[in-house]
């Protein structure tokens, strides 16, 4: 059955939007015939101004609402074609009138191919959501835009990996958010990896326990929700420390909302301003480690500054010191996150100040050294 008149409109909208973008448009004729072929028109090559009336709404309607971003063009080129002489005029000449002639029509999508590339190479690479979730969301980011973007999706692949993944997580970013909004507490467990069934070990997540056996419960002031090294995290506050601390949101199940417990203010706590900077947080933990922030001194090898400006950024740290090989800097960062990465770069890096992390370092040096033996 053909579809009412008043349908039409939209059904051409979808057509513009699923198989025209901005590299690749469509003639009146083209449209005609998908909307034949896969909406189940009849006839429409008679209704063809009906068709192009519709054109010309959408495109004013489009351009008007969007403004200089139009979001329907096309071209449009002219011709002069013969005038017939009106009932009992003589003819003495031909008369022509000129014809504003449009084609090519393309939508032109809030996404460009590369814009929805990266998006999906951001799934493809992330650890924390499952598989069958992520061909889902590539699925909707492939959906914005139009068919012809369908066949590069083909050509990009993930490692793929037989680690548990949670769930959860999008569950929990969506309680987290209503809890962060209006300031309340939540509870949830929080699970860690474990091998099971030796000697044929399975990798299995479990709920963390007490001492006495129990799945124990976490009662959390959430803050913020950050995204960091490919992980979700929340930076949030234990009730029974004066610290903030993190978790990741792949590794929480069962939260809950405490619709009756406020949570603490986010001032209380040593070294929070009353406006919480997070970006500045952000670089000071850099591994999300809990503890407190120190000016930390260290001498790097000059090949290796791209990767530390990587790492910390460029607004919080200070050259104190420059020779032909090296520079020496100053940065305020986490102590725990900055003993991590003075290891993991330790070819190109010392660490000078403070004397406790120094000391730190050797320890673990040694500890390494003790492991290769």
């Amino acid at each position: 059955m053909a579809r009412e008149d008043e349908i039409l409109i939209l059904d051409i909208l979808e057509v513009l939007q699923k198989y025209t973008d901005k590299n690749k448009g469509k003639s009146q004729k083209e449209i005609i015939t998908i909307l034949q072929d896969k909406y189940g028109y009849k006839n429409l090559y008679k209704k063809r101004w009906t068709v192009k009336d519709n054109l010309s709404k959408l495109i004013d309607y489009h351009n008007e609402k969007y403004g200089y971003q139009k979001k329907i063009t096309y071209k449009e080129s002219s011709r002069n074609v013969p005038v017939k002489p009106k009932k009992g005029e003589k003819e003495t000449r031909k008369k022509t009138t000129k014809v504003y002639i449009r084609s090519d029509f393309k939508y032109i999508h809030d996404f460009a191919d590369e814009e929805l590339r990266l998006m999906i190479d951001s799934l493809l690479f992330s650890k924390q959501i499952p598989s069958d979730q992520r061909e889902e969301l590539i699925k909707k980011l492939a959906g914005l835009t139009s068919e012809n973007f369908d066949s590069r999706t083909k050509y990009i692949t993930a490692q793929s990996s037989n680690v548990p993944v949670n769930r959860e997580l999008f569950d929990n970013i969506k309680v987290l958010d209503k809890a962060i909004k209006t300031s309340k507490k939540v509870s949830f467990y929080y699970t860690t990896h474990i091998v099971e069934g030796f000697p044929y070990a399975k990798l299995e997540l479990q709920a963390r326990k007490t001492s006495e056996g129990k799945i124990r419960e976490y009662i959390i002031n959430p803050y913020q929700m950050v995204a960091t090294n490919g992980r979700y995290y929340l930076i949030c506050n234990n009730d029974a420390y004066n610290n903030l601390a993190h978790f990741r949101l792949d590794r929480i199940t069962d939260i809950e909302i405490l619709e009756d417990e406020e949570r603490k203010p986010l001032q209380k706590f040593e070294g929070v301003d009353n406006r919480f900077d997070l970006q500045q947080y952000m670089r000071e933990h850099i591994y999300m480690f809990a503890g407190k922030s120190e000016n930390v001194s260290l001498r790097i090898k000059k090949n290796a500054l791209g990767e530390f400006v990587d790492w910390f950024g460029t607004e919080n740290i200070s050259f104190t010191r420059q020779t032909e090989e090296d520079y020496t800097v100053r940065v305020k960062v986490n102590v725990n996150a900055m003993r991590r990465w003075a290891l993991q770069y330790g070819l190109f890096v010392e660490v000078l100040s403070p004397d406790h992390l120094v000391e730190g370092i050797k320890a673990d040096i040694a500890q390494v050294m003790e492991n290769y033996k």
